[in-house]
């Protein structure tokens, strides 16, 4: 199979992460960054790079003219748009599963009446889901999940981070998913129940880990990286047949854009925004070096849909 990598943006809110953090919700300018900055500079990166964006969207966010009309332009621009819930509850999979259905397909309808494209993919708030919320995408006709995150060293630095802010007596939105996540394959599968084992239900295709230790590769870990270095983490998913690179809005924003408020808590947005393109480049640079075709994720679960499991 050709080898295939999809880049894909989750569209969060700055207000997300000061929740994440405990923090009061910051007021404007720095409430709106993601769409009023960030969705520019990725936009400009996917041209220069010629590399296709995958932008999951929050539905509610999209209630804000202007963030309708840019996200819009971004699929006039050729990017997918798919769903990632209609409130971004971090708490999704505790939900009663009529809220879980809700969230999902108000998610949907929002995209689809802003922007006129109805989304085929999905991801979970805070890569959290359970057998339940795959129910439920089947039940809508989702036709691949893009959340489960089997990432050791990821789960035990949130857990340390959630169980320090209660010892600090803040409160985070964030939840923990269950541990077995961690043996769920790293690979494009279909999920059986458990969810984290194979079956023959909706097609997942997991957020990128390396071979072995199974070490983050999305854009915090690259962005944080620094060029260099992220050319050798990119060397250890060179290989696997799909390369699925998440990235967040917040992975082009710093400082500057007025999201001081998250110095000392969010290490990455101390890293300058053009820094963070570089280190991106120098990814797509050494993935299409080692024959990598870039596609939304669409167009990737189509390809894995059809192969042999993997």
């Amino acid at each position: 199979m050709t080898r295939l990598c999809a880049v894909s943006v989750d569209l969060d809110e700055i207000p997300n992460y000061f929740a994440i953090h405990g923090l009061p919700e910051p007021a404007a300018p720095a409430a709106h960054a993601v769409y009023d900055i960030a969705l520019d500079r990725l936009d400009a990166f996917s041209r220069t790079a010629g590399v296709p964006l995958t932008l999951f969207t929050i539905g509610a966010d999209l209630a804000r003219p202007e963030a309708a009309a840019r996200l819009r332009r971004m699929a006039e621009h050729g990017h997918e748009l798919a769903n990632h819930t209609l409130d971004h509850r971090y708490d999704l999979t505790r939900l009663p599963r009529d809220e879980m259905k809700r969230q999902v397909e108000r998610g949907a309808r929002a995209i689809e009446a802003a922007t006129g494209q109805w989304p085929s993919g999905f991801r979970a708030p805070g890569y959290t889901v359970n057998d339940v919320l795959y129910e439920v995408l089947e039940e809508l006709g989702v036709a691949y999940g893009s959340s489960v995150f089997p990432c050791p060293p990821y789960y035990l630095a949130k857990a340390a981070r959630l169980a320090s802010m209660r010892l600090l007596g803040r409160t985070s939105r964030s939840i923990l998913d269950v541990p077995w996540v961690l043996g769920a394959p790293t690979r494009p599968y279909r999920v059986g129940r458990p969810y984290w084992k194979r079956g023959h239900g909706i097609l997942e295709l997991p957020i990128q880990v390396t071979r072995g230790p199974r070490l983050p590769f999305f854009g915090t870990a690259v962005t944080l990286a620094g060029p260099s270095r992220a050319r050798l983490l990119t060397r250890l998913v060179v290989g696997e047949p799909l390369v699925n690179l998440e990235l967040h809005g917040i992975d082009v924003l710093d400082t500057g854009d007025a999201l001081g408020g998250l110095e000392g808590h969010q290490p990455d947005v101390g890293v300058p925004h053009r820094r963070k393109l570089e280190s991106l480049a120098a990814v797509v640079e050494t993935l299409r070096d080692a024959g990598y075709s870039f596609v939304r994720l669409a167009e990737a679960a189509r390809a894995f849909a059809v192969a042999q499991p993997v």
